[in-house]
């Protein structure tokens, strides 16, 4: 290196914009307190919440290094809040749970700068990346509820109006508003109470928006407020067939009549391919069980033909699996533009452990659709409200629940599980089961099943929570709408909002699989 190099070095500053990790954790409680002492700075609960729901709205400007300057975001539906909403409401309680990846709006909940390097323009360069953000995942505008610190020292000779528009006239300077101003914001509102803790702000916020003027409204979704979604579900009779082929023409009639009805999803029941264990040998069910498992590529290829021909999302119930010398009962979503993914079983019944040595899975998967984000959670999986928890968390809307039972004690538990789920998550929940008996099949003899589309308990939902529901233990296929855009609006408005209201203070679900997390 060159001399002239060496002293250029000398002189250098490295400065960052990027996207916040967990490792930044220290660093921005630090930044935290430096900014904003008396004010309680993030828990770590709550930014490990940012980071899994949007991970691309925290940023942070590094200096040689040091964290400088941050901000966090979530992305809401305007409609949904109003002008006069609160700081509480807005950010979810701080865990941002309320994040709706399909809304309108980037919602600014905090912006911060150290003293030491302010009059770095530091806030306009995370405005600006907030701005691209925003063009980039094509939303109207940045809202924000910016705090008026320099209020506290002049409340005693103006009201925060007169205060707030002295600002705006230039006649008075406000460390945040006056900066918030010169970034392109306009006013469109004060709030009173919008955060009772910031003292000096005497709890106001002004509602400040920047707009996107590359947005294009979606006229549709203007001249109808819902986001309709049509499913079916197929209750399958379970035969002694005498050739694959004959299963594979049953799957594909009843996609077929999915397609043609309309239906964005289709979902099968749990291990209806235990029909084909009817073609082989009568042998002692731990045998038969992985003899089952070499129809599995046949399977996949199978219904991924079928969603792409049919133009229909298909959760292909589930089938037994070997990974790595372990069986798993998983099941499968294939998308209709011809890309698929696999959620595995994770609470396992003492039959299928015993009779068959089938081991549980260790993750909830959620899955981005062309209709918004699903979980499928196979049969027993429902009745553990934890995690479906985790799956509402990572923003599920629709709980897929692909089962087998033997009896009817077994379908009311799923069913009443599925029902209890959507009360306490605000989704709707499909079930699909088998029907009909294989005789010589141990362990899968007899089948009792009555699948359904439910919904929570709310004015503008089905009276008992039961959308829709087949006739019991005969083979067909039902096919009901649901508006997920309702779903939304009862989360923020409904009679009770279970989610919203959860007492987090008190008690959280703490996931420990392959991604720990705190919900």
């Amino acid at each position: 290196m060159s001399e002239d190099r060496a002293n250029l070095d000398e002189f250098q500053r490295k400065l960052e914009l990027r996207n916040l990790t967990l490792d930044d954790f220290a660093s921005l409680i630090e930044l935290e307190l430096r900014c904003f002492p008396s004010q309680t700075p993030w828990t770590e609960h709550e930014f490990r919440a940012h980071l899994e729901r949007f991970p691309e709205g925290q940023f942070g400007i590094f200096v040689e290094g040091r964290l400088v300057a941050s901000s966090s975001s979530l992305i809401i539906q305007q409609d949904d809040y109003g002008d006069l909403h609160n700081w509480k409401a807005v950010s979810g309680n701080g865990t941002i749970e309320n994040h709706d990846p399909d809304g309108d709006t980037l919602y600014g909940i905090e912006i911060q700068v150290d003293p030491e390097f302010r009059g770095m323009r530091l806030a306009r360069r995370l405005y600006e990346a907030r701005k691209r953000l925003v063009q980039d995942r094509e939303l109207a505008r940045i809202a924000i509820g910016g705090r008026i610190p320099g209020y506290a020292a002049r409340r005693q000779e103006m009201t925060a109006r007169e205060y707030v528009e002295a600002v705006i006239a230039r006649r008075l300077h406000d460390p945040v508003l006056t900066v918030q101003l010169a970034n392109g914001f306009s006013l469109r509102a004060l709030i009173p109470d919008y955060d009772k803790s910031d003292e000096d702000s005497a709890g106001y916020a002004t509602h400040l928006e920047w707009t996107n003027l590359d947005h294009v409204p979606d006229r549709h979704r203007q001249r109808r407020a819902v986001r309709m979604v049509k499913l079916a579900a197929v209750q399958w009779q379970m035969l002694q067939i005498a050739h694959i082929r004959d299963f594979e023409q049953q799957c594909r009639f009843f996609v077929d009549t999915a397609s043609d009805y309309g239906s964005d999803f289709v979902v099968f029941p749990e291990l209806f391919t235990l029909e084909l264990l009817t073609l082989l040998d009568n042998r002692k069910p731990e045998q038969a069980i992985r003899r089952l498992a070499e129809y599995t590529p046949r399977y996949l290829e199978l219904f991924r033909d079928l969603a792409l021909r049919g133009n229909v999302n298909i959760v292909a119930g589930s089938t037994v699996t070997y990974e790595a010398d372990t069986l798993y009962n998983v099941a499968h979503l294939f998308r209709r533009d011809g890309t698929l993914e696999r959620q595995k079983k994770i609470h396992i019944t003492q039959s299928e452990a015993r009779w068959w040595g089938v081991q549980g899975g260790d993750e909830v998967q959620v899955f981005d659709t062309d209709r918004g984000r699903i979980a499928i959670l196979v049969c027993y999986d429902c009745e553990f409200p934890e995690i479906v928890r985790v799956a509402v968390a990572k923003g599920a809307r629709i709980l897929f629940v692909p089962y087998n039972t033997n009896d009817r004690y077994g379908h009311i538990r799923v069913r009443t599980s599925a029902l209890a789920r959507c009360i306490e998550n605000h989704i709707y929940t499909v079930t699909a089961g088998c029907v009909g008996n294989l005789p010589f099949v141990e362990n899968a003899d007899v089948h009792y099943a009555q699948s359904g589309v439910y919904t929570p308990l709310d004015v503008g939902f089905a009276w008992d929570g039961i959308a829709a529901e087949a006739s019991p233990n005969q083979e067909t296929v039902l096919v009901h709408e649901v508006d997920t855009e309702q779903l939304r609006r009862h989360r923020m408005g409904g009679t009770t909002r279970n989610w919203n209201d959860r007492r987090t203070d008190l008690y959280r679900v703490l996931w420990r699989g392959p991604s720990p997390e705190e919900i």
